[in-house]
């Protein structure tokens, strides 16, 4: 990049970024969807007995605003109860429906429309069919019907990962991080590289069952990643070197396996049906992936049409970037920390 268009697109970037993070900068990262679980669990001519649990995740710091509200055909068997958790808040009530009434029905989430939580819902029946959809915050409801198509579940899946990475701030704070580290097109392309096959790797372990890492100390590492690149960043702007800059791809490489248990939150809590597993993890990885090719692509875009411009910037200005990746990846690693302890 020119230097006459690199600052003013770094600037850019960091400026789309927290507007992102909106009113809780702190924490960054609160994009897990909730979970609503409808499981049969008697057959019978007149009535059935059904399971409805609600996963709530917990939304900056509180219990989350949306609230449940089933048909009003649907009657309770007993009182509902709640099981905090430590990311999310369990509601789990049995109610009775007509057999003939659940298909159609629709349940509603208000409170949704205040947040940029999804949620997943997933019926299944006792004779182990399965069907499930995605309810967004812009409609607020779920409609109930049979079973779907997998093309309609795959490009759920998809979208709950390109959502899931384009409101994850860090981990697009730490991909702009490498962008301004790296220098030409091989570089680049290695370094994106690096950081996709290692995200991929553990987010296929977490989500398969096979590996995991406790959110708390999860987080932290995160943000002490970002935190990490802020001092390469000036060592770029200072014409010096080190191994981080003179092999990007190796540190993306590294961070990216952190990143990937990160991303594995997105999909973990929503709880797939085991014959949905492959298709979910295959289509929200792409998901994630297309979500940061749009984001790269976006700065790329800005540097190109930004390099007409031909004005010196202060040298604080040309730091500013770098000092504020620092700084925020300072904040969150102990803000994380104090949290975690």
């Amino acid at each position: 990049m020119k230097s006459a268009s690199r600052p003013l697109v770094l600037w850019l970037a960091c400026a789309l970024l927290l507007i992102g993070l909106g009113p809780a900068p702190a924490l960054a990262h609160e994009s897990q969807p909730g979970l609503l679980e409808l499981r049969q669990l008697t057959a019978g001519s007149s009535e059935q007995t059904w399971e409805v649990l609600w996963r709530a995740p917990i939304y900056y710091g509180q219990p989350h605003p949306a609230r449940l509200q089933l048909p009003a055909a649907w009657q309770p068997v007993a009182e509902p109860t709640l099981q905090r958790l430590l990311s999310s808040e369990l509601h789990r009530q049995l109610v009775r429906i007509g057999p003939e009434t659940l298909d159609g029905s629709s349940i509603g989430f208000p409170g949704l429309e205040q947040t940029i939580t999804d949620v997943f819902v997933r019926v299944t029946r006792l004779d182990g069919t399965e069907s499930s959809q995605l309810v967004r915050p812009t409609k607020p409801q779920a409609t109930l019907r049979g079973e779907r198509p997998w093309s309609q579940s795959a490009v759920e899946y998809l979208a709950l990962g390109f959502h899931h990475i384009l409101l994850g701030i860090d981990h697009l704070l730490f991909v702009l991080g490498l962008l301004v580290i790296v220098r030409g097109v091989r570089a680049l392309v290695q370094t994106i590289t690096a950081f996709t096959v290692a995200h991929s790797i553990t987010l296929a372990l977490a989500t398969l069952g096979y590996a995991s890492i406790p959110a708390p100390p999860l987080n932290a590492a995160i943000a002490l990643s970002i935190l990490f690149l802020g001092p390469e960043i000036v060592r770029v702007w200072r014409g010096q070197t080190s191994f981080t800059i003179r092999h990007p791809w190796v540190v993306a490489f590294g961070f990216g396996l952190l990143h990937g248990f990160g991303f594995a939150s997105g999909l973990s809590t929503v709880g797939m049906p085991r014959a949905e597993i492959p298709l979910a993890l295959l289509m929200f990885n792409v998901g994630v992936e297309l979500g940061q090719l749009a984001f790269v692509g976006l700065i790329l875009l800005l540097h190109r049409a930004l390099r007409v411009l031909e004005f010196r910037w202060p040298r604080w200005a040309e730091l500013g970037p770098a000092y504020l990746i620092g700084t925020l990846g300072a904040y969150w690693t102990l803000q994380r920390t104090v949290m975690m302890l």
